[in-house]
């Protein structure tokens, strides 16, 4: 089976799960984490359950301290959603806060802090074994990223990360480069652009204008935003569809953010930090970091053509 075909039994899988539902309604939550080290500040789908009925998915807690848990994997069954860790086998990562597999290389997967070190990683059963791992290019001075994601387009490969800025003095930035691997597997970057972008929704002094990104298969940039007012909330967020981004054949990154970004859905009472669209879906898979009230997952039909 192809990862592609995976990822489209996946995604059938999980939506006959969890249902397609309204963005921003209530109740459709699932809780995937009690604690404040058990949230969801990334997620990466692996593939379909060893049973057929449900989907596996790959998140990352933001743990700061030795020995606590970075990596975990979600199987969502028809009935419950149950949470096992995974090893971490090499060099220990601080505040992990998203992740991505890596188009057509199954089992791999990169793995982003909040001070933008990357990590690439081969995830085998229980097990995650660091490869290697390098500073994103270009660190902006305060810089504090959430989000990160992969393109694949025309046999070139290229990765998209923000700054999560804060409030109406600093908007996020969103940074594009070309990405390419050496031989031992390091994550090499290319030439780095970079745009502002203030989020439609939430809005006041602790917005987080980018918690998280996808690209759809066409390109389209689909964004989260969020802000809280501590570790016990309240929390706000919502996604937003922010612009699109292309790939030549040459390997040029060109990123269009809109002037004025769609709000596709709002989510209250919700700090969301993983955002997901499933390949030939208009669903994406959301979850959300809630700090002591733990973390959250659900599907939201955000992600369109």
């Amino acid at each position: 089976m192809t990862r592609r075909t995976a990822l489209m039994s996946a995604a059938t899988a999980l939506l006959t799960i969890l249902g397609t539902v309204p963005a921003g309604a209530e109740g459709e939550w699932q809780k995937v984490g009690s604690d404040a080290r058990s949230g969801v500040s990334g997620l990466a789908y692996e593939g379909p359950a060893a049973d057929g009925a449900g989907v596996n998915a790959l998140i990352v807690h933001d743990n700061k301290r030795s020995g606590q848990q970075r990596l975990s994997r979600i199987t969502h069954g028809e009935n419950s959603s149950d949470v096992t860790p995974i090893a971490w086998d090499g060099a220990e990562p601080v505040d992990l806060e998203a992740v991505e597999a890596v188009p057509d290389m199954p089992g791999e997967y990169l793995a982003l802090t909040g001070r933008g070190i990357v990590y690439r990683l081969t995830v085998t059963g229980s097990t995650a074994t660091v490869v290697d791992y390098s500073p994103l290019p270009a660190i902006g001075e305060g810089d504090d990223f959430e989000s990160f994601a992969l393109v694949a387009q025309q046999g070139k490969l290229a990765v998209l990360w923000a700054d999560r800025g804060a409030g109406a003095d600093r908007p996020a930035t969103l940074y594009a480069a070309p990405l390419t691997f050496a031989s031992w597997g390091q994550p090499l970057f290319g030439a780095v652009t970079r745009k502002a972008y203030r989020a439609a929704y939430p809005t006041g002094d602790g917005t987080r204008h980018i918690s998280d990104i996808s690209v759809t298969g066409s390109g389209r940039i689909i964004a989260s935003s969020a802000t809280d007012a501590g570790d016990d909330g309240p929390f706000d967020s919502a996604v937003s569809d922010a612009g699109r981004v292309s790939v030549s054949a040459a390997g040029r990154v060109r990123v269009t953010l809109a002037a004025s970004p769609a709000v596709l859905g709002t989510f209250p009472q919700y700090k969301v930090e993983a955002v997901e669209c499933l390949p030939g879906s208009a669903d994406a898979v959301l979850g959300t970091d809630d700090e002591n009230l733990g973390g959250h997952v659900r599907t939201a039909p955000v992600c369109g053509s």
